[in-house]
């Protein structure tokens, strides 16, 4: 005698189970697919935000050494100690100077005879003299172009 083990051959109730079988393949493949189309936005998404936070570090650093440069040119305590600029549309870019000083501080630190909001502290050692505490904030202002706020801050203290 010879058996038949065909499970798609037609009988009583084999074209039922061949539809179930067949439903049940294409919802697990569906949901592979959904799974697989979610994990690829995702992916694109934390990528264009990492670029985006790299590249406002990079703007920071560019923002520090160019607030150095306006010091050694303009002077301490100069008009040069609150900045806000944006840079591509994107980025906003805030930097704001205190200064460190010995008495007696510079002309431009002293108004009337009063001291300048821009002097952080007067020191007492010569080793300090002359120093400036640098707050560099950058933040992505376009909401287009992240999906979640996007803000580096760096405070340094720099030797002029």
């Amino acid at each position: 005698m010879q058996r038949k083990n065909n499970i798609l051959s037609k009988g009583k109730h084999k074209p039922a189970f061949a539809m179930i079988m067949a439903i049940t393949v294409i919802v697990v493949m569906a949901t592979i697919m959904a799974i697989g189309m979610a994990l690829s936005s995702q992916s694109v998404k934390k990528t264009a935000d990492l670029y985006l936070y790299e590249q406002a570090i990079l703007e920071a650093h560019s923002a520090a050494e160019y607030s150095l440069l306006k010091i050694a040119q303009d002077g301490p305590c100069s008009h040069f100690n609150d900045l806000t600029f944006i840079q591509d549309k994107i980025y906003n870019i805030k930097i704001t100077n205190r200064y460190i000083y010995t008495n007696p501080l510079p002309a431009a630190c002293v108004n009337d005879g009063s001291v300048n909001d821009n002097v952080y502290a007067i020191v007492t050692t010569p080793e300090e003299n002359g120093s400036v505490l640098m707050d560099v904030s950058v933040s992505v202002i376009d909401p287009t172009v992240v999906s979640e706020p996007i803000r580096y801050f760096k405070r340094s203290i720099q030797k002029l």
